[in-house]
């Protein structure tokens, strides 16, 4: 995934239709209810939360819609019970593939997962089939479009509050951390006054793959628009090097 498809991936996600914004906001609801039952209410002693909080923002996700999800998961009045699953493959020539999914019916999935590869061009693994092609990193966009932001004193802001890399581009910074230090600069950029548009800890494939086939290129696309909309897909990862 190169920093400037990313870039553009980000900019399509938040020009989502409203029924398209909806599916993202029920997603991270659900994320938010894991965290909660996981770690508890105060995102300042959960962590996860706090993360999750931070890639809720990033999608402009209200704050009113986050405060109701954590008192809702707080108040367990959401009774499913979501088992994450990290299902692993390949699309199609080879592309390495993660989907990360949260789900209340693991045979539902499962089953949804397999559909999707084989109809698509490729084909389910294992766990770690893929793995270990990608690294797990924390990953800060900042968009810099309207050029108001001094790269110079951004890029000292990360680094000092513990970014492990910063790569400036035309229209945006990307900061990236390694996983436990990622909420500490995200904490520290925004007191700072910067505003996120994409924030999470990622799987960054180390090395990128081109598809040149027509065929491939629309199968491959199929199946990121197929995973996307399934409402057990929380996030998907891949080793694609797609073109502008």
């Amino acid at each position: 995934m190169s920093g400037h498809s990313k870039w553009n991936n980000i900019k399509n996600k938040k020009e989502k239709s409203d029924s398209q914004r909806a599916k993202i906001f029920t997603k991270i609801g659900r994320e938010i209810a894991v965290a909660v039952k996981a770690g508890g209410p105060d995102p300042a002693n959960n962590a996860k939360l706090k993360d999750v909080i931070a890639k809720a923002k990033s999608l402009n996700v209200p704050n009113d819609n986050i405060d109701r999800s954590i008192k809702k998961a707080a108040g367990d009045g959401d009774g499913s019970n979501y088992e994450s699953i990290t299902y692993e493959g390949y699309g199609p020539s080879g592309v390495a593939v993660i989907v990360e999914t949260l789900t209340d019916n693991r045979n539902r999935t499962a089953s949804s997962m397999r559909h999707y590869f084989d109809k698509f061009g490729g084909n389910l693994g294992q766990v770690g089939c893929v793995g270990f092609m990608f690294d797990k990193k924390g990953i800060i966009i900042i968009d810099n479009e309207e050029k108001e932001i001094d790269e110079e004193t951004l890029m000292m802001q990360a680094l000092d509050a513990g970014a492990a890399d910063f790569v400036a581009e035309d229209s945006y910074f990307e900061i990236s951390t390694e996983p436990d230090d990622f909420t500490a600069v995200c904490d520290a950029l925004e007191a700072d006054g910067y505003k996120f548009a994409s924030a999470q800890v990622e799987n960054v494939p180390q090395t990128t793959v081109t598809l040149t086939g027509e065929d491939d290129i629309k199968n491959m696309n199929k199946l990121i628009d197929a995973l996307e909309e399934d409402d057990d897909v929380q996030d998907i990862y891949h080793n694609w090097e797609e073109n502008e």
